[in-house]
């Protein structure tokens, strides 16, 4: 049975109090051991190392919201894997359809700081989703596996164990408006079913999918039931403690059935 995984990402709010306050907060409504469930945090660069310490000890995971894929050196404004890794990151989030629509972003870039990433160690939360005018014109499994085709270009079937896809319909990302539960659920059945024939059964029924689209403690339960939905990547509603747990709850009901 696939691990669930719900981890909030902070995009570019929050400032220094704030964003201890609430790491703190959460750090301590999640344990150490919380085996059902893994929880992850993605604050903006500034605060990883003072939500690092606010974490530390429990049962919630540090993560960076973008990579750069060089080694350290003369990349004004970027940061390196092997800084993130210093600080106690966990995962590195990839791909977001923000940085794709927003900031250009392209399947080669992206493929590039994965394989960094995976290269030293750092697992990745690999994005993917499709715009409102794709899916409107029927090509949502299209752009899915492009995307999908194109970020993970040489990535290796032996990396998969540091790898968690999270599937972002942009027309639901900040918008309130969420894929309904079969929605969500075609696009990930769709994405496993393109692990099973780009890998292999093992890593197909392996890989935890996540759903990332304006998830909230009122629809979380719907989503989180579905079987191949293995998880969240949460954005506005995980700013605020008493938005979040309810949906890393939401998780834990459903692995205790």
């Amino acid at each position: 049975m696939r691990r669930l995984f719900v981890a909030g990402n902070w995009k570019m709010n929050m400032l220094g109090q704030s964003a201890v306050e609430l790491a703190g907060a959460l750090a301590r409504a999640v344990p150490a051991e919380l085996p059902a469930v893994e929880v992850a945090v993605c604050p903006p660069f500034p605060y990883l190392a003072t939500v690092a310490t606010a974490i530390a000890g429990s049962g919630v995971e540090l993560a960076a919201q973008n990579v750069w894929h060089e080694k350290p050196g003369a990349y004004t404004g970027e940061v390196a894997v092997e800084m993130l890794l210093d600080l106690g990151c966990r995962w590195v989030i990839l791909g977001h359809s923000e940085r794709r629509q927003i900031l250009g972003e392209t399947d080669e870039l992206i493929s590039k700081k994965t394989l960094a990433a995976l290269g030293k160690g750092l697992p990745v939360i690999l994005c993917v989703g499709e715009t409102l005018s794709q899916r409107q014109a029927g090509e949502t499994e299209r752009v899915l596996d492009s995307q999908m085709q194109g970020s993970l270009a040489g990535v290796a079937p032996q990396a998969f164990g540091q790898i968690v896809i999270a599937y972002e319909p942009v027309w639901a990302i900040g918008t309130g408006v969420t894929a309904t539960t079969e929605q969500a659920e075609s696009a990930h059945l769709h994405l496993r079913k393109w692990l099973l024939s780009r890998y292999n059964p093992d890593i197909a029924a392996a890989t935890r999918i996540l759903y990332g689209g304006s998830v909230k403690a009122q629809n979380a339960l719907s989503l989180l039931e579905q079987p191949d939905v293995d998880g969240a990547l949460v954005g506005g509603a995980s700013l605020k403690v008493d938005d979040f747990l309810p949906i890393v709850k939401a998780a834990e009901s459903v692995r205790k059935g």
